[in-house]
């Protein structure tokens, strides 16, 4: 490997869908920079033994995907965002310390920024459905925008109950059949779950209630537009997919390793769009 390209990866176990390279890759080209992004497809068992060989193996850092977030907490030293969210998605260097972060935070919140203007002004209640890493990273960046009550609904209660544990009685755990009930208090609701993603039974909830206000994110991509996001745009509700924070939880990390913070543009965007929806070869 040549000592002039500066190499990152996207670390998972299954790793062979994730859309990084195409992103980061695209902005590498954009700034016209010596370096490239690869998928390595790493098991559980061999992780922690990839991971203390990151810099040996001539990577500057590396994203981190499922299975393997919160085990890289322990093998690096986490940023005040990772370790109050209980999961990394982020490794660099500063030095010979790897250090880390979880960026999801930051993604999902840019995404609802500019999909979504002022969605946190006055913002009140919001419904988080799931309780697993990504719902944790919602709920952290929800309370660092001022939400006063966020209802978490999961199908096994002590899971969303974990999170108020966490995060502190502004988060209150309910039965996942008590969601319906609890729309029209609602100014946002997300799914984190993987209801609705391609191969998945869709989310059985029905939007009617919501306040014509509210907004409604999905962080699945895949289909672009969810059954959830479909009723929500027949209804006239704003919106905020799954791809959005794909993009934008992406641009951190970026500028951690190759020291350019890119931008998230029509461009970029249309491109990932068009990746996934190419038919797959036979």
């Amino acid at each position: 490997m040549s000592n002039d390209i500066r190499a990152v990866c996207v670390i998972g176990w299954p790793v062979e869908h994730s859309r990084s390279p195409l992103i980061h890759n695209f902005w590498i080209g954009q700034h016209a920079i010596a370096g490239e992004y690869r998928r390595e497809a790493v098991s559980p068992e061999e992780f922690p033994a990839f991971v203390k060989e990151l810099a040996l193996r001539g990577y500057a850092g590396a994203n981190v995907t499922i299975p393997h977030k919160e085990v890289a907490m322990t093998l690096s030293v986490p940023d005040d965002r990772a370790e109050a969210v209980g999961a990394a998605n982020t490794l660099w260097f500063e030095g010979d310390t790897l250090r880390s972060t979880n960026t999801d935070v930051e993604g999902f919140l840019a995404n609802l920024d500019q999909m979504a203007p002022g969605w946190d002004r006055g913002l009140d209640g919001a419904i988080v459905l799931g309780a697993g890493g990504a719902a944790r990273a919602i709920v952290f960046g929800l309370l660092s925008r001022g939400v006063k009550t966020i209802r978490v609904a999961n199908r096994t209660f002590t899971r969303a109950q974990s999170l108020r544990d966490r995060f502190g009685d502004k988060v209150k755990p309910v039965a996942w059949d008590e969601v319906g009930g609890l729309l029209a208090g609602a100014g946002l609701l997300v799914n984190t779950t993987s209801l609705g993603m391609n191969g998945q039974p869709a989310l059985d909830l029905r939007l009617e209630d919501l306040p014509k206000s509210a907004v409604v994110a999905d962080i699945v991509y895949s289909p672009l537009v969810t059954p959830l996001l479909k009723e929500a745009k027949d209804l006239g509700l704003r919106r905020a997919d799954g791809l959005g924070m794909l993009l934008h939880q992406a641009v951190r990390g970026f500028s951690l390793w190759f020291g350019v913070t890119p931008e998230v543009t029509p461009e970029l965007r249309a491109m990932v769009e068009a990746d996934l929806v190419k038919p797959k070869p036979e």
